[in-house]
């Protein structure tokens, strides 16, 4: 990776005020990334307090451990944060014993700003684009396999790109007349011969490039796992503090804090006592413009924070 790309944390300050860190606390950073708000919560905690960390990408992760040997506090997993939910079945993590869980699903400033990384339509490189480079399967090399309906099927669900059916067509015209499309120069101008319009300022790449970037990571899936895990692992008054960056993800956050702020009733035995709420949604909050003059990249910032209640850790 080249030494000048840097990362500017999203939200750093609020985010960790919403956390209501306790010094003697344990704490997960969900997406440790190049670990903003790692340092942060770590400033906050005791020595008795304990801050465990996940992410896929090993570059962050090679971060994450040069911290860990200064900082026997912090505890690293090369691991996606859907895996919360095994490590408390494998007893790693116990049950209602983590006070606040932050998930920053944006991808850093380095691995966009890396052209060997994939990310980016801004500098050519390879068409990668996994969180995990050593594991599973390249953009480049799903395109080079994928039908027509399924390009378009992912390029219209994860990129709500009403030009799928034209990109996924326009792909499998540039791979049969010239072979596969292997690099992001390659794929954004196929792209752009393929949507004639587009919203001012915006790359008609743009909408593709999240797409794949989505599925190729499965990232709502991984979303949706990792927010159901977040709920056993909650103390009672733990925070959940997510951020989001685009209206997939948080529409999914949202109606997740939602579905666990309301009693929940079984129909099949009405005269029951409802289910207990397990959140109370304490807010939203979104950048400040002086945050996205300073950094762009944050304007698309969302970021949602719940409580774990005290009736369903009891139940």
């Amino acid at each position: 990776m080249q030494e000048s790309l840097t990362h500017c944390t999203v939200l750093l300050n609020e985010a960790v005020y919403a956390l209501a860190v306790q010094p003697d606390g344990h704490y997960i950073d969900a997406t440790f990334g190049r670990g903003g708000h790692s340092q942060l919560i770590l400033s906050q905690l005791s020595a008795q307090g304990r801050l465990t960390v996940f992410d896929k990408d090993p570059e962050a992760i090679a971060v994450a451990h040069a911290m860990a040997e200064q900082d026997p506090r912090l505890t690293v997993h090369h691991r996606g944060f859907a895996d919360m939910g095994a490590l408390m079945e494998e007893g790693v993590l116990a049950p209602h014993s983590i006070h606040g869980i932050l998930m920053d699903l944006g991808v850093s400033s380095p691995q966009i700003d890396d052209p060997e990384r994939g990310f980016s339509f801004r500098n050519d490189g390879p068409l990668d684009m996994r969180m995990d480079p050593t594991r599973g399967q390249s953009v480049a090399d799903w395109l080079a396999e994928a039908t027509v309906t399924q390009m378009a099927e992912v390029v219209r669900e994860y990129g709500e790109e009403r030009f799928a059916q034209q990109i996924a067509k326009a792909i499998d015209r540039r791979r049969q007349e010239r072979g596969p499309v292997r690099t992001t120069a390659e794929l954004a101008e196929v792209v752009a011969g393929a949507v004639k319009t587009r919203e001012p300022g915006k790359d008609p790449a743009t909408r593709t490039f999240q797409a794949l970037r989505i599925f190729i990571n499965a990232e709502l899936e991984e979303l949706q796992q990792a927010l159901n895990a977040s709920l056993p692992l909650l103390a009672e008054g733990g925070r959940l503090v997510v951020i989001s960056f685009h209206s997939l993800e948080d529409r999914i956050v949202k109606q997740f804090i939602a579905r666990h702020s309301k009693a929940a009733f079984d129909r099949r035995a009405p005269f029951a006592e409802p289910q207990p709420v397990a959140l109370l949604s304490v807010g939203r909050t979104m950048p400040t413009p002086a945050e996205v003059a300073g950094n762009p990249r944050a304007r698309s910032a969302v970021m949602r924070t719940a409580e774990r209640t005290a009736q369903e850790v009891a139940a």
